[in-house]
C-alpha cells in the first residue's frame, strides 16, 4: 500500500512538472506585460529562422510598434472594447507572430491588397486585422484610422523588415496535411488525454495562458479555426505545447473534429464584407 501512494505521489509530481513548463513557455511567448517587448527579441534570437529585428526604432514608431506587440500578444487587455473571446492573436499566430506553420504574420504586408474569396473582394492588411477581430476575437471592428490599428499594422511590418544573412523564412500559413475524414469520438478521447490538461476538459482554457477552444469565450464560427482541416494543420505542428509532434495527421483531424462539433459564438453577419 505504501509503494502505491508513494508511486501515485511520484507520478502526480511529474504531471504538475510538465504543466508547469507548458505555463512557463506559455508566459514566455504571450505575457508581454510579464516581459517586455526588448527581453522577448533578446530570447528568440538564435532559436527560429526568423528572428525580430535587433532594435525597436525610436521615437513614436517605436511607442507604436510597442503598443502593437500588446495588442497582439494580449489583445482582450489591451483591445477589451473590440475582443470579446478570450484570445489574442497570438493564440492562432503563435511566439508573437514567427512561428513556422502557425500563421505568421512575417512577410504579410507584402501580400496586400490581395483577392478574399470569403469576403467576395479585394482586401487591405487592415481589412484582414479586421476580419480577425470579429470572427476570432469574436468581436468588433476597430476604427481604421485608429492608434490601435496603426500599431498592429506597424508592428507586422517591423517583424517583417528583411536582414541580410538573415535565413529566409520558411512555414508560411500552415502545414500541409491529406485531407482525412475526422472521427470526432476519437478526438473527444485524445483532447481529454492531451489537451485538457491545459485547455480544461470543458474547453475554456486557463485565460490568458490557454485560449479557450468552445463555450461563449471562444472563436465564433465565422472563424478560420472553426474550420476543421484548417485546425487540424494548426494542431498537427503546434499542440501540445510542451509535447510537440506526439500527434499524427489523423489525431489533429480527429481533435480538431471534436473541438468543432462544441458550441461556439454565432458570427455576426453585419461583419460579413471581413
Amino acid at each position: 500500500m505504501r509503494s502505491s501512494t508513494k508511486w501515485t505521489m511520484v507520478v502526480a509530481g511529474a504531471v504538475a512538472l510538465v504543466y508547469l513548463g507548458a505555463i512557463a513557455v506559455g508566459l514566455r511567448v504571450r505575457n508581454f506585460s510579464a516581459f517586455s517587448l526588448d527581453y522577448w527579441t533578446a530570447s528568440a534570437k538564435g532559436k527560429m529562422a526568423w528572428q525580430p529585428p535587433r532594435e525597436v526604432p525610436e521615437g513614436t514608431l517605436g511607442e507604436s510598434v510597442r503598443r502593437g506587440a500588446r495588442l497582439f500578444n494580449e489583445t482582450q487587455v489591451y483591445a477589451p472594447d473590440h475582443a470579446k473571446a478570450k484570445l489574442s492573436c497570438a493564440s492562432c499566430h503563435e511566439a508573437g507572430g514567427i512561428q513556422p506553420y502557425a500563421s505568421p504574420m512575417v512577410g504579410v504586408p507584402a501580400l496586400f491588397p490581395m483577392f478574399n474569396a470569403r469576403a467576395g473582394h479585394v482586401i487591405s492588411l487592415k481589412d484582414r486585422i479586421q476580419e480577425c477581430f470579429v470572427r476570432s476575437e469574436n468581436g468588433t471592428p476597430l476604427a481604421y484610422d485608429s492608434a490601435e490599428m496603426e500599431s498592429i499594422v506597424n508592428y507586422i511590418q517591423w517583424l517583417s523588415q528583411p536582414e541580410p544573412g538573415r535565413t529566409p523564412f520558411v512555414g508560411r500559413g500552415f502545414v500541409k496535411l491529406a485531407e482525412l475524414t475526422p472521427d470526432p469520438v476519437r478526438g473527444e478521447s485524445i483532447y481529454k488525454a492531451q489537451c485538457s490538461g491545459c485547455h480544461g476538459a470543458d474547453g475554456r482554457g486557463r485565460a490568458p495562458l490557454f485560449p479557450p477552444l468552445w463555450g461563449p469565450e471562444s472563436f465564433n464560427d465565422g472563424a478560420g479555426m472553426y474550420g476543421v482541416p484548417k485546425m487540424a494543420a494548426f494542431i498537427q505542428h503546434n499542440m501540445p505545447q510542451n509535447r510537440k509532434g506526439v500527434l499524427s495527421a489523423q489525431d489533429a483531424y480527429d481533435v480538431a473534429a471534436f473541438v468543432h462539433a462544441q458550441p461556439h459564438p454565432e458570427f455576426n453577419v453585419a461583419y460579413k464584407n471581413f
